[in-house]
Protein backbone atom coordinates (compact mmCIF):
# COMPACT_ATOMS: atom_id res chain seq x y z
CA UNK A 1 0.00 0.00 0.00
CA UNK A 2 1.23 3.49 -0.84
CA UNK A 3 1.69 5.91 2.03
CA UNK A 4 2.89 9.49 1.82
CA UNK A 5 4.69 9.23 5.16
CA UNK A 6 4.60 6.53 7.83
CA UNK A 7 5.01 8.89 10.78
CA UNK A 8 2.02 11.23 10.76
CA UNK A 9 3.01 13.11 13.90
CA UNK A 10 2.88 16.83 13.18
CA UNK A 11 6.36 17.38 14.62
CA UNK A 12 7.66 15.03 11.93
CA UNK A 13 5.46 16.45 9.18
CA UNK A 14 6.67 20.01 9.67
CA UNK A 15 10.19 18.86 8.74
CA UNK A 16 8.87 18.79 5.18
CA UNK A 17 9.65 22.23 3.75
CA UNK A 18 6.21 22.71 2.22
CA UNK A 19 4.51 21.87 5.53
CA UNK A 20 6.80 24.23 7.41
CA UNK A 21 5.87 26.95 4.90
CA UNK A 22 2.30 26.84 6.26
CA UNK A 23 3.43 28.60 9.42
CA UNK A 24 2.73 32.32 9.45
CA UNK A 25 0.52 32.27 6.34
CA UNK A 26 -2.47 34.38 7.45
CA UNK A 27 -6.12 33.58 6.80
CA UNK A 28 -9.28 35.65 6.96
CA UNK A 29 -10.37 35.99 10.62
CA UNK A 30 -13.96 35.85 9.36
CA UNK A 31 -13.64 32.41 7.75
CA UNK A 32 -10.60 31.10 9.62
CA UNK A 33 -10.57 32.51 13.13
CA UNK A 34 -8.42 29.56 14.22
CA UNK A 35 -5.24 31.19 12.89
CA UNK A 36 -2.70 30.50 10.17
CA UNK A 37 -2.63 27.73 7.55
CA UNK A 38 -0.54 25.43 9.76
CA UNK A 39 -3.14 25.54 12.55
CA UNK A 40 -5.99 25.05 10.08
CA UNK A 41 -4.29 22.07 8.41
CA UNK A 42 -3.73 20.35 11.74
CA UNK A 43 -7.40 20.89 12.63
CA UNK A 44 -8.53 19.51 9.25
CA UNK A 45 -6.43 16.36 9.70
CA UNK A 46 -7.84 15.85 13.20
CA UNK A 47 -11.40 16.40 12.00
CA UNK A 48 -10.93 13.99 9.10
CA UNK A 49 -9.58 11.21 11.30
CA UNK A 50 -12.57 11.57 13.64
CA UNK A 51 -15.19 11.24 10.88
CA UNK A 52 -17.19 8.00 10.66
CA UNK A 53 -17.12 8.04 6.85
CA UNK A 54 -13.31 8.26 6.92
CA UNK A 55 -13.10 5.28 9.27
CA UNK A 56 -15.26 3.30 6.83
CA UNK A 57 -12.76 3.72 3.97
CA UNK A 58 -10.19 1.08 3.16
CA UNK A 59 -6.61 1.84 4.17
CA UNK A 60 -5.50 3.03 0.72
CA UNK A 61 -8.41 5.43 0.34
CA UNK A 62 -7.74 6.78 3.82
CA UNK A 63 -4.16 7.52 2.84
CA UNK A 64 -5.27 9.30 -0.34
CA UNK A 65 -7.73 11.57 1.47
CA UNK A 66 -5.29 12.16 4.34
CA UNK A 67 -2.55 13.23 1.91
CA UNK A 68 -4.99 15.57 0.14
CA UNK A 69 -6.04 17.08 3.48
CA UNK A 70 -2.39 17.71 4.37
CA UNK A 71 -1.73 19.36 0.98
CA UNK A 72 -5.05 21.05 0.22
CA UNK A 73 -3.87 24.57 1.14
CA UNK A 74 -0.23 24.06 0.19
CA UNK A 75 -0.16 27.11 -2.09
CA UNK A 76 -1.80 29.61 0.19
CA UNK A 77 1.85 30.41 0.91
CA UNK A 78 2.22 31.92 -2.58
CA UNK A 79 -1.29 33.24 -3.31
CA UNK A 80 -2.38 34.92 -0.07
CA UNK A 81 -2.85 38.68 -0.36
CA UNK A 82 -4.89 41.45 1.21
CA UNK A 83 -7.42 42.83 -1.29
CA UNK A 84 -8.54 46.44 -1.71
CA UNK A 85 -11.26 45.99 0.91
CA UNK A 86 -8.74 44.74 3.46
CA UNK A 87 -9.78 41.08 3.25
CA UNK A 88 -7.22 38.28 3.35
CA UNK A 89 -7.78 36.11 0.27
CA UNK A 90 -5.92 33.35 -1.59
CA UNK A 91 -7.15 33.43 -5.20
CA UNK A 92 -6.15 30.42 -7.30
CA UNK A 93 -4.57 28.53 -4.41
CA UNK A 94 -6.40 25.29 -5.28
CA UNK A 95 -5.29 25.23 -8.93
CA UNK A 96 -1.70 26.16 -8.12
CA UNK A 97 -1.74 23.78 -5.16
CA UNK A 98 -2.77 20.91 -7.41
CA UNK A 99 0.20 21.56 -9.70
CA UNK A 100 2.60 21.71 -6.75
CA UNK A 101 1.11 18.53 -5.30
CA UNK A 102 1.73 16.71 -8.58
CA UNK A 103 5.33 17.92 -8.72
CA UNK A 104 6.06 16.86 -5.13
CA UNK A 105 4.42 13.45 -5.46
CA UNK A 106 6.17 12.80 -8.78
CA UNK A 107 9.67 14.02 -7.92
CA UNK A 108 9.96 13.30 -4.21
CA UNK A 109 7.67 10.36 -3.42
CA UNK A 110 7.50 8.28 -6.64
CA UNK A 111 3.76 8.00 -6.15
CA UNK A 112 1.83 5.55 -8.39
CA UNK A 113 0.12 7.49 -11.18
CA UNK A 114 -3.51 6.73 -10.34
CA UNK A 115 -3.06 7.49 -6.64
CA UNK A 116 -1.12 10.67 -7.35
CA UNK A 117 -3.76 12.01 -9.69
CA UNK A 118 -6.52 11.29 -7.14
CA UNK A 119 -4.64 13.33 -4.52
CA UNK A 120 -4.01 16.08 -7.08
CA UNK A 121 -7.69 16.22 -8.06
CA UNK A 122 -8.83 16.33 -4.45
CA UNK A 123 -6.54 19.32 -3.86
CA UNK A 124 -7.71 20.96 -7.10
CA UNK A 125 -11.42 20.64 -6.34
CA UNK A 126 -11.47 20.76 -2.54
CA UNK A 127 -13.58 23.94 -2.57
CA UNK A 128 -16.05 22.77 -5.23
CA UNK A 129 -18.66 21.33 -2.82
CA UNK A 130 -18.85 24.75 -1.13
CA UNK A 131 -19.08 26.87 -4.26
CA UNK A 132 -20.67 24.58 -6.86
CA UNK A 133 -23.98 26.41 -7.00
CA UNK A 134 -22.25 29.68 -7.80
CA UNK A 135 -21.04 28.17 -11.09
CA UNK A 136 -22.73 29.16 -14.35
CA UNK A 137 -23.58 25.50 -14.99
CA UNK A 138 -23.34 23.56 -11.69
CA UNK A 139 -24.25 20.21 -13.25
CA UNK A 140 -21.58 20.43 -15.94
CA UNK A 141 -18.97 21.47 -13.36
CA UNK A 142 -19.95 18.52 -11.17
CA UNK A 143 -19.88 15.97 -14.01
CA UNK A 144 -16.52 17.22 -15.23
CA UNK A 145 -15.10 16.84 -11.72
CA UNK A 146 -16.57 13.34 -11.47
CA UNK A 147 -14.34 12.27 -14.39
CA UNK A 148 -11.29 13.36 -12.41
CA UNK A 149 -12.01 12.56 -8.77
CA UNK A 150 -14.19 10.38 -6.54
CA UNK A 151 -16.99 12.80 -5.61
CA UNK A 152 -17.76 11.09 -2.30
CA UNK A 153 -14.11 11.49 -1.22
CA UNK A 154 -14.22 15.11 -2.35
CA UNK A 155 -17.26 15.79 -0.18
CA UNK A 156 -15.49 14.10 2.74
CA UNK A 157 -12.46 16.37 2.33
CA UNK A 158 -14.69 19.45 2.07
CA UNK A 159 -16.48 18.46 5.26
CA UNK A 160 -13.17 18.05 7.10
CA UNK A 161 -12.10 21.44 5.72
CA UNK A 162 -15.20 23.03 7.29
CA UNK A 163 -14.95 21.16 10.59
CA UNK A 164 -11.26 22.07 10.80
CA UNK A 165 -11.86 25.81 11.09
CA UNK A 166 -13.52 28.36 13.34
CA UNK A 167 -16.16 30.39 11.50
CA UNK A 168 -19.67 31.69 11.94
CA UNK A 169 -21.07 30.11 8.78
CA UNK A 170 -20.00 26.50 9.45
CA UNK A 171 -23.55 25.14 9.46
CA UNK A 172 -24.32 26.89 6.18
CA UNK A 173 -21.20 25.40 4.58
CA UNK A 174 -22.12 21.90 5.77
CA UNK A 175 -25.61 22.42 4.31
CA UNK A 176 -24.00 23.28 0.95
CA UNK A 177 -22.03 20.04 1.09
CA UNK A 178 -25.31 18.19 1.67
CA UNK A 179 -26.81 19.82 -1.44
CA UNK A 180 -23.67 18.90 -3.36
CA UNK A 181 -24.15 15.27 -2.36
CA UNK A 182 -27.82 15.32 -3.41
CA UNK A 183 -26.96 16.73 -6.84
CA UNK A 184 -24.25 14.11 -7.32
CA UNK A 185 -26.65 11.32 -6.38
CA UNK A 186 -29.31 12.72 -8.74
CA UNK A 187 -26.77 12.68 -11.58
CA UNK A 188 -25.47 9.19 -10.67
CA UNK A 189 -21.90 10.27 -10.01
CA UNK A 190 -21.66 10.23 -6.22
CA UNK A 191 -19.13 7.42 -5.93
CA UNK A 192 -18.31 6.77 -9.58
CA UNK A 193 -17.57 8.78 -12.75
CA UNK A 194 -20.56 9.97 -14.73
CA UNK A 195 -21.42 7.41 -17.39
CA UNK A 196 -22.29 8.92 -20.78
CA UNK A 197 -24.18 7.25 -23.60
CA UNK A 198 -20.96 7.10 -25.64
CA UNK A 199 -17.52 8.67 -25.84
CA UNK A 200 -18.79 10.96 -28.60
CA UNK A 201 -21.70 12.04 -26.38
CA UNK A 202 -19.29 12.80 -23.53
CA UNK A 203 -17.00 14.85 -25.78
CA UNK A 204 -19.85 16.84 -27.30
CA UNK A 205 -21.49 17.51 -23.92
CA UNK A 206 -18.40 19.26 -22.57
CA UNK A 207 -17.67 21.15 -25.80
CA UNK A 208 -21.13 22.45 -26.66
CA UNK A 209 -23.73 24.43 -24.74
CA UNK A 210 -27.30 23.32 -24.14
CA UNK A 211 -26.75 19.56 -24.26
CA UNK A 212 -28.29 17.24 -21.71
CA UNK A 213 -25.74 14.86 -20.13
CA UNK A 214 -27.88 11.81 -20.93
CA UNK A 215 -28.37 12.80 -24.57
CA UNK A 216 -26.81 10.39 -27.08
CA UNK A 217 -24.95 12.18 -29.84
CA UNK A 218 -24.88 10.86 -33.38
CA UNK A 219 -21.43 9.53 -34.23
CA UNK A 220 -20.57 11.15 -37.56
CA UNK A 221 -16.79 10.76 -37.27
CA UNK A 222 -15.10 9.81 -40.53
CA UNK A 223 -11.42 9.55 -39.57
CA UNK A 224 -9.22 9.19 -36.50
CA UNK A 225 -6.49 11.31 -34.92
CA UNK A 226 -4.20 10.39 -32.05
CA UNK A 227 -2.82 13.27 -30.00
CA UNK A 228 0.26 12.21 -28.07
CA UNK A 229 0.94 13.88 -24.73
CA UNK A 230 3.81 13.54 -22.29
CA UNK A 231 7.06 15.03 -21.07
CA UNK A 232 10.04 14.64 -23.38
CA UNK A 233 11.56 11.19 -22.90
CA UNK A 234 8.39 9.59 -21.53
CA UNK A 235 7.94 7.11 -24.39
CA UNK A 236 5.71 8.77 -27.00
CA UNK A 237 7.84 7.70 -29.98
CA UNK A 238 8.13 4.16 -28.61
CA UNK A 239 4.36 3.91 -28.18
CA UNK A 240 3.66 4.95 -31.77
CA UNK A 241 6.29 2.60 -33.22
CA UNK A 242 4.93 -0.31 -31.19
CA UNK A 243 1.18 0.22 -31.54
CA UNK A 244 0.81 2.23 -34.78
CA UNK A 245 3.88 1.44 -36.91
CA UNK A 246 2.22 2.38 -40.23
CA UNK A 247 0.29 5.45 -39.08
CA UNK A 248 1.43 8.79 -40.57
CA UNK A 249 2.97 10.91 -37.83
CA UNK A 250 3.24 14.68 -37.64
CA UNK A 251 6.24 15.11 -35.36
CA UNK A 252 7.11 18.61 -34.22
CA UNK A 253 10.60 17.44 -33.23
CA UNK A 254 11.22 16.02 -36.72
CA UNK A 255 9.95 19.19 -38.41
CA UNK A 256 12.12 21.31 -36.12
CA UNK A 257 15.24 19.29 -36.91
CA UNK A 258 14.58 19.30 -40.67
CA UNK A 259 14.26 23.08 -40.58
CA UNK A 260 17.37 23.30 -38.34
CA UNK A 261 15.44 25.25 -35.72
CA UNK A 262 16.80 25.22 -32.18
CA UNK A 263 14.72 23.92 -29.30
CA UNK A 264 14.46 27.35 -27.66
CA UNK A 265 13.81 29.32 -30.87
CA UNK A 266 10.34 30.75 -30.19
CA UNK A 267 9.80 32.30 -33.63
CA UNK A 268 11.14 29.23 -35.35
CA UNK A 269 8.90 26.95 -33.32
CA UNK A 270 5.92 29.08 -34.36
CA UNK A 271 6.73 28.34 -38.00
CA UNK A 272 7.09 24.65 -37.18
CA UNK A 273 3.67 24.53 -35.52
CA UNK A 274 2.06 26.35 -38.45
CA UNK A 275 3.61 23.88 -40.92
CA UNK A 276 2.39 20.98 -38.78
CA UNK A 277 -1.15 22.40 -38.73
CA UNK A 278 -1.18 22.72 -42.51
CA UNK A 279 -0.08 19.08 -42.82
CA UNK A 280 -2.81 18.08 -40.36
CA UNK A 281 -5.47 19.92 -42.35
CA UNK A 282 -4.36 18.14 -45.49
CA UNK A 283 -4.71 14.74 -43.79
CA UNK A 284 -8.07 15.75 -42.31
CA UNK A 285 -9.47 16.96 -45.65
CA UNK A 286 -8.46 13.63 -47.21
CA UNK A 287 -9.72 11.67 -44.19
CA UNK A 288 -6.33 10.08 -43.58
CA UNK A 289 -5.82 8.95 -39.97
CA UNK A 290 -2.65 10.29 -38.36
CA UNK A 291 -0.90 10.98 -35.06
CA UNK A 292 0.19 14.38 -33.79
CA UNK A 293 3.36 13.75 -31.83
CA UNK A 294 4.46 16.53 -29.46
CA UNK A 295 4.60 17.07 -25.71
CA UNK A 296 1.12 18.68 -25.45
CA UNK A 297 1.54 18.92 -21.68
CA UNK A 298 -0.99 21.69 -21.03
CA UNK A 299 -4.74 21.77 -21.42
CA UNK A 300 -4.47 24.85 -23.62
CA UNK A 301 -2.22 23.05 -26.11
CA UNK A 302 -4.58 20.10 -26.34
CA UNK A 303 -7.70 22.27 -26.62
CA UNK A 304 -6.17 24.16 -29.53
CA UNK A 305 -5.57 20.87 -31.32
CA UNK A 306 -9.10 19.66 -30.57
CA UNK A 307 -10.46 22.93 -31.97
CA UNK A 308 -8.44 22.35 -35.14
CA UNK A 309 -9.41 18.69 -35.57
CA UNK A 310 -13.02 18.39 -34.37
CA UNK A 311 -14.70 20.34 -37.24
CA UNK A 312 -13.35 17.74 -39.68
CA UNK A 313 -15.42 15.04 -37.91
CA UNK A 314 -12.41 13.15 -36.62
CA UNK A 315 -12.46 10.79 -33.67
CA UNK A 316 -9.90 12.20 -31.24
CA UNK A 317 -7.88 9.98 -28.91
CA UNK A 318 -5.32 11.41 -26.49
CA UNK A 319 -2.54 9.04 -25.45
CA UNK A 320 -0.62 10.20 -22.38
CA UNK A 321 2.71 8.53 -21.63
CA UNK A 322 4.64 8.72 -18.37
CA UNK A 323 7.57 7.10 -16.65
CA UNK A 324 8.96 7.73 -13.17
CA UNK A 325 11.25 10.65 -12.43
CA UNK A 326 14.51 8.69 -12.25
CA UNK A 327 13.83 6.73 -15.42
CA UNK A 328 12.72 9.88 -17.25
CA UNK A 329 16.14 11.45 -16.72
CA UNK A 330 17.89 8.27 -17.85
CA UNK A 331 15.76 7.94 -20.99
CA UNK A 332 16.31 11.58 -21.86
CA UNK A 333 20.08 11.10 -21.64
CA UNK A 334 19.75 8.10 -23.94
CA UNK A 335 17.82 10.00 -26.61
CA UNK A 336 19.50 10.67 -29.93
CA UNK A 337 18.51 14.31 -29.51
CA UNK A 338 18.66 14.99 -25.77
CA UNK A 339 16.53 17.76 -24.24
CA UNK A 340 18.35 19.97 -21.69
CA UNK A 341 17.44 18.82 -18.17
CA UNK A 342 16.35 22.30 -17.13
CA UNK A 343 13.83 22.21 -19.98
CA UNK A 344 12.53 18.84 -18.78
CA UNK A 345 12.13 20.27 -15.26
CA UNK A 346 10.09 23.15 -16.69
CA UNK A 347 7.84 20.62 -18.43
CA UNK A 348 7.25 18.81 -15.13
CA UNK A 349 6.31 22.12 -13.54
CA UNK A 350 3.86 22.95 -16.33
CA UNK A 351 2.37 19.47 -16.72
CA UNK A 352 -1.40 19.14 -16.75
CA UNK A 353 -2.28 15.47 -17.18
CA UNK A 354 -5.04 14.97 -19.80
CA UNK A 355 -8.52 14.39 -18.38
CA UNK A 356 -11.21 12.04 -19.67
CA UNK A 357 -13.45 14.90 -20.79
CA UNK A 358 -10.82 16.38 -23.14
CA UNK A 359 -11.31 13.87 -25.96
CA UNK A 360 -13.51 11.02 -27.09
CA UNK A 361 -10.99 8.63 -25.58
CA UNK A 362 -8.01 9.19 -23.28
CA UNK A 363 -5.44 6.45 -22.71
CA UNK A 364 -2.85 6.47 -19.95
CA UNK A 365 0.32 4.52 -20.78
CA UNK A 366 2.31 4.47 -17.55
CA UNK A 367 5.72 2.79 -17.45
Amino acid sequence: MWTLVKDKNWEQLKKLSWVNDMYGVPQSPVYHAEGDVAIHTQMVLAALQNMEEYAALDAQQQEIVWAAALMHDIEKRSTTVTDEAGNIVSPGHAKKGAATTRQILYRDFDTPFAIREQVVALVRYHGLPLWLFEKTDPVKALLKASLEVNISLLAMLAKADVLGRICADGDELLYKIGLFKELAQENDCWDKPKQFASNVSKFQYFRKEGRHPDMESFDDTTTEVIIMSGIAGSGKDHYLKKHHPTLPVISLDDLRRKAKIGYGDTKGNGRVIQAAKEQAKDYLRRRIPFAWNATNITLQMREQLADLIEPYKARITIVYTETNYAKLAAQNKGREFMIPQHAVEKMIDKLEVPKLWEAMEVKYVIH
